[in-house]
């Protein structure tokens, strides 16, 4: 049975999951305040991206189940559903996570509502945040019998998003009302269909199992990150290392590639704001503040790193950067390690040209010092290192050949080991070095 679902914000979440939940047969209204948006959405446009996401869209707006809307009260209601999936960044240096999206738009939610609906959390929120959303619109209201609050948090991994959605590996709902549970089911009843686990717990524990997973995960690669600083120090091979505990089942090979250290939309903002949420508890959290304060070490680390590949002294040096996206397949800059990296070569003397196969509008307002350009070619064309910023796939079919031909110097350094001494010396380098290897020849 199909439902009329809402999702308040059309931002990476909001947006995936109102294209997913469309394309398994719901009616769905995506709302923003941001008519720019909206006009791009409605126009065909997408205003992010995400691998397979425009087709879906597409595809749903001409089925009739995709809709785009800046109107919270109309699109609201007579609605089985309302998801809030708006932006929760940190608040300036406290860490805390910014919540008055969420407290607005649960606002406009309960001003607009006729019938009964569930008010859904799918935004990162700390816990307790959905105990405050039902007091402040039981205030609003009067009593519940027009609504009932779930938290349903998101796992989805920015460039496999609609895969995230469509196959997860569990789907987690915090509830405190039966009535919400099922309206829940009946939602993801084609997914649980297929045997997903749909686990159901209090509100509290659903939000905390949302940030538990982001900071485990973040300390799983700082902690990948040091190992492969041990490697080159004895001679090991991360990769290698990776590898033989990466089978062991109970560690699980996923978030083992070294780098140079986490960013993006989630991981720092999540570690920060669990960190202020167990002060506040009065409860210690020793392992995410030293899994924070390794990462930020890793990332100053990394322009030493390229110093010393540039003989020690980076003035007058021209750096060539592939990618500036915090990871591969998007083109979200959020807190991406280039944004700490790259001014510091900078500062230290060098030219940086960059190339990112997604051209992130975003690179030139956060990179005011970084020559963006249109190719891998254009970026190395008289460069002393070639530097690899971010795991494009992209990058792993470039002609090294072509690469090398036009440098000045033909040096590498691999800070996502995408390639081998073998394949950069088959492509011409004379010099390349990756992380939590020995330094070698190339061959």
């Amino acid at each position: 049975m199909t439902a009329k679902i809402t999702i308040i914000g059309t931002g990476y979440v909001g947006l995936v999951s109102g294209a997913c939940f469309s394309a398994l047969g719901h009616d769905v209204i995506c709302v923003d305040q941001d008519r720019r948006k909206i006009d791009m959405l409605n126009s065909g446009k997408l205003p992010i991206y995400e691998p397979g996401l425009d087709e879906l869209v597409h595809r749903s707006v001409e089925q009739g189940t995709l809709h785009f809307s800046t109107d919270t009260a109309a699109s609201v209601k007579g609605r089985d559903a309302v998801f809030i999936a708006v932006g929760t960044p940190s608040d300036g240096p406290s860490g805390n996570a910014d919540l008055r999206y969420v407290f607005g738009a649960a606002q406009d939610i309960a001003r607009a509502l006729d019938k009964f609906t569930v008010i859904i959390t799918k935004s990162t929120v700390p816990v307790g945040t959905n105990r405050r959303v039902f007091d402040n619109m039981l205030g609003e209201l009067g009593g519940d019998e027009l609504f009932a609050v779930a938290s349903n948090p998101e796992f989805l991994r920015e460039g496999v998003a609609i895969h995230d959605f469509m196959q997860p590996d569990r789907i987690v709902v915090g509830i405190s009302d039966a009535r919400a549970q099922a309206v829940l089911e009946r939602i993801y009843a084609p997914l649980t269909s297929r045997e997903i686990p749909f686990v159901v717990t209090n509100i509290e524990t659903a939000e905390v199992i949302k940030y538990a997973a982001n900071a485990f995960l973040a300390v799983k690669v700082s902690f990948i990150n040091e190992v492969a600083d041990l490697c080159e120090a004895t001679g090991a091979n991360v990769r290698d290392v990776a590898h033989g505990i990466g089978l062991d089942h109970r560690i699980g090979k996923a978030f083992l590639n070294t780098g140079p250290g986490w960013g993006g939309s989630c991981f720092p903002k999540d570690t920060r704001a669990l960190l202020m949420t167990a002060q506040a508890s009065g409860v210690p959290a020793r392992i995410v503040s030293a899994a924070m304060d390794a990462n930020a070490q890793r990332k100053r680390s990394m322009i030493e790193r390229i110093r010393a590949m540039c003989g020690g002294d980076l003035s007058g040096k021209r750096v060539a950067v592939l990618g500036v996206t915090f990871k591969g397949q998007t083109d979200d800059m959020r807190e991406s390690p280039a944004l700490d990296i790259l001014p510091g070569v900078v500062e230290a003397g060098a030219e940086v040209a960059a190339y990112d196969p997604s051209d992130p509008h975003e690179a030139s307002n956060l990179l005011p010092s970084v020559k963006m350009v249109k190719s891998a070619v254009e970026a190395a064309t008289h460069a002393d290192l070639l530097v690899v910023m971010t795991d494009w796939m992209a990058f792993k079919s470039l002609d090294l050949v072509e690469l090398s031909a036009v440098m000045r110097n033909r040096s590498m350094l691999d800070l996502r080991n995408l390639f081998t001494p073998d394949l950069a010396g088959k492509g011409g380098f004379q010099t390349y070095r990756s992380l939590g290897e020995s330094p070698s020849k190339v061959s």
